[in-house]
């Protein structure tokens, strides 16, 4: 196997590759941090009742979203976060474990930790872990602190840098230019919270019915629905939607006359 790139030093922040969304490198990251085999990734290719009723493995309470800046923006204007108070909260009683991103180009795996973290109470890190020590040290850490412990983590160094470099496309450098960002929504205790480490703290995007998941009408309603509607706008099509799935997941198979 070929040694992956190390990060670069750019305008004093450590940078890595980005990251795709796509199943097969976010499963190799998975690998790589040693996560449950149990969690798996599934490219939405539509949002029509029709094909995620038919294509998809069901529960799904968490999705990965990349989106192009003009999509990105046109979904979360600035001006909406300045009204926020920054996010203070810690420990193990936090309804969701939130972190605060200051690596560059990192959102892909910011994207992955608030899933992993958080997804039925973290279930899916494996105990005895490097990535199950970090996560524990993070529960009781301030999102300062928090990130500087994600900053400084070489386990998460190397297994984003190996993940990135080995993508279907052209590997970029960590100084290149990066258009893109990525969201994690994840369901929690009747919640569906977006975790961008790139804003001041979590968001409570709202309560979600008893029996409905992130693929359901209302899951999408309340995550992908505006990103959508501003690719429309904006006429962009940049833009891509993961499903993560944990054990208990099935297919369903449509009942035909």
């Amino acid at each position: 196997m070929p040694i992956p790139p190390s990060a670069e030093i750019v305008d004093g922040c450590k940078t890595f590759i980005p990251l795709e969304n796509n199943p097969e490198v976010l499963k190799l990251l998975c690998e790589n941090l040693s996560i449950s085999d149990d969690l798996d990734f599934h490219d939405i290719i539509s949002t029509s009742p029709e094909l995620i009723q038919e294509w998809y493995p069901r529960p799904c309470h968490a999705l990965i979203v990349l989106a192009d800046r003009p999509i990105y923006l046109g979904a979360r204007p600035p001006a909406a976060e300045l009204n926020t108070p920054e996010y203070t909260g810690s420990g193990p009683d936090e309804p969701i474990l939130w972190m605060k991103q200051t690596l560059g180009h990192a959102c892909g795996l910011m994207a992955l930790l608030h899933v992993v973290f958080n997804l039925e109470d973290g279930q899916y890190v494996l105990p005895g872990t490097g990535l199950d020590i970090l996560r524990q040290q993070a529960i009781h850490l301030s999102p300062k602190e928090r990130a500087q412990l994600l900053y400084d983590s070489q386990l998460l160094e190397e297994a984003h840098m190996d993940a990135a470099s080995r993508g279907s496309s052209n590997v970029p450098s960590p100084r290149d230019d990066n258009h893109h960002h990525f969201i994690a929504f994840v369901q929690k205790d009747g919640q569906v919270w977006e975790l961008n480490g790139g804003l001041k703290g979590p968001v409570l995007r709202g309560a979600i019915s008893d029996g409905d998941d992130l693929l359901s009408e209302q899951g999408l309603k309340l995550t992908v629905e505006e990103l959508l509607i501003a690719a429309e706008r904006a006429g962009h099509s940049e833009m891509s939607i993961v499903a993560v799935t944990g054990a208990g997941a099935k297919h369903h198979i449509p009942h035909r006359e």
